[in-house]
């Protein structure tokens, strides 16, 4: 729909008079199920929500935010805070990353557009790349894309394929990640028997290696570069599944954390490192924790760490992960177009806003909200407040994290007089 086919002008609200300060308050990850032992939020002493609840029942309203009703594939996939922030900024229901994914893969388009062909004049000389969490979580990514993507690469032509695997235990069962190394493995072996080149190269845990988000932490980005594009790691393994189980039986260890680790031959040289001539292809679908990655891949200009050598690559993402950057330049799936975000018709209405959180959900409140854009609509009437977070802070051990600053500067923003709407600030241990 044009600009021209619809009004951005908002009518007045019925009920709330003007001149009223609102506030948007997302509790991520705070829902109701059934209650039991493992409920968390049940079993805990909830009294501000309580009080809330049994004061004005008559305004209480439970929100669907998975499946379907976020637009991702089937009402068995959880929601996550991409998808939720989506649709709360649009305040309309969109096809999601996992789903378009789905689509792409189903009917064969993926591997007739533009980014597929583009890593495809590689196939010949160079080999495959692919990075990203193997799980099936449907968080960020889903173990069946990506046999299905080595499967049609397969077809295709490839001659040499590796895999850097990010274990994830989050959004799925810490210890999960043996059983998918295992399935990804018979699928390789498979490969192999065809004559195609097929291993797990390089890996490590989430939390650990490659998966940073909002700039928080390029060590974890650079722990990553050395082992996938460098060969270089502290652990050396000859296969990926006596990796992960060594490294799991360590002291505290778990998927998320796991070190970063290479696959090496006979001679301890690395089977996989990234050179020149080869192909990329990140296949998360969410795109906040494969952008600090997808910069290092392609960006000349540099210097969050030291890349010792930058192949000349073919890189593709699964999608493209952030429209306002226009990063990657390629992608296997074009991303949602979501216009007429609530923060747009606000701006165009002349409603100043606030927007705060801490730094690993700062990009919720802004680019998520803000329908996958970076940056603002209208400085003038806009303000975002980026709290810093803790270097290396596990949430699971701190669930508190930032809320007590992020309370106040958003009491400080109602105070001054200056919003009509504080908005959109966390308080989070949503643990994606």
């Amino acid at each position: 729909m044009g600009s021209t086919d619809f009004s951005w002008k908002l009518p007045d609200h019925p009920k709330l008079p003007k001149g009223k300060t609102v506030a948007v308050i997302v509790l991520d990850g705070w829902g109701e199920a059934n209650a039991n032992e493992y409920n968390c939020i049940h079993n805990a002493e909830t009294p501000t929500m309580d009080s809330l609840k049994q004061g004005a029942p008559e305004h209480w309203r439970l929100v669907r935010a998975h499946g379907k009703a976020v637009g991702l594939p089937t009402e068995d996939d959880m929601g996550n805070s991409e998808v939720g922030h989506n649709a709360l900024g649009a305040g309309r229901i969109f096809a999601q990353g996992a789903k378009l994914v789905d689509i792409a893969l189903e009917t064969g388009k993926i591997f007739e557009g533009d980014g597929f062909n583009y890593i495809k004049e590689s196939f010949e000389t160079g080999t495959l790349h692919l990075i990203g969490l193997l799980s099936d979580g449907g968080v960020h990514s889903r173990l069946d894309q990506v046999q299905l993507l080595l499967k049609g690469a397969s077809e295709r032509g490839v001659k040499r394929v590796r895999l850097h695997i990010l274990t994830d235990g989050r959004d799925v069962l810490d210890g999960s990640s043996v059983g998918f190394v295992e399935t990804l493995e018979n699928d390789l072996a498979k490969l192999r028997e065809k004559g195609i080149d097929a291993q797990i190269a390089s890996g490590g845990g989430r939390m650990n290696v490659t998966m940073d988000r909002y700039e928080n932490d390029w060590g974890v980005v650079k722990r990553g570069w050395d082992a996938q594009v460098l060969g270089e790691a502290p652990h050396k393994f000859t296969n990926a599944l006596e990796a992960i189980k060594t490294l799991r039986a360590a002291p505290k260890a778990n998927d998320q954390y796991l070190p970063p680790f290479v696959i090496v031959d006979e001679s301890g040289k690395s089977v996989g490192p990234i050179v020149d001539g080869d192909a990329v292809v990140t296949f998360n679908f969410r795109a906040d924790r494969m952008t600090m990655l997808a910069k290092a891949l392609e960006y000349e200009k540099f210097d969050n760490f030291d890349r010792v050598r930058v192949p000349k690559i073919r890189y593709a993402g699964m999608l493209e992960y952030d429209g306002e950057l226009k990063l990657p330049k390629h992608y296997l799936v074009s991303p949602p177009e979501i216009d007429r975000t609530s923060g747009e018709y606000l701006v165009k209405n002349g409603v100043r806003t606030f927007a705060c959180s801490e730094t690993v959900k700062f990009g919720h409140v802004t680019f998520f909200w803000n329908g996958n854009r970076s940056g603002y609509f209208d400085e003038k009437l806009e303000e975002y407040v980026e709290i810093p977070s803790d270097s290396g802070i596990t949430f699971n051990e701190q669930p508190l994290m930032k809320a007590l600053e992020i309370g106040e500067k958003a009491r400080d923003a109602i105070l001054s007089g200056k919003f009509d709407q504080v908005s959109k600030w966390i308080i989070g241990w949503f643990l994606d």
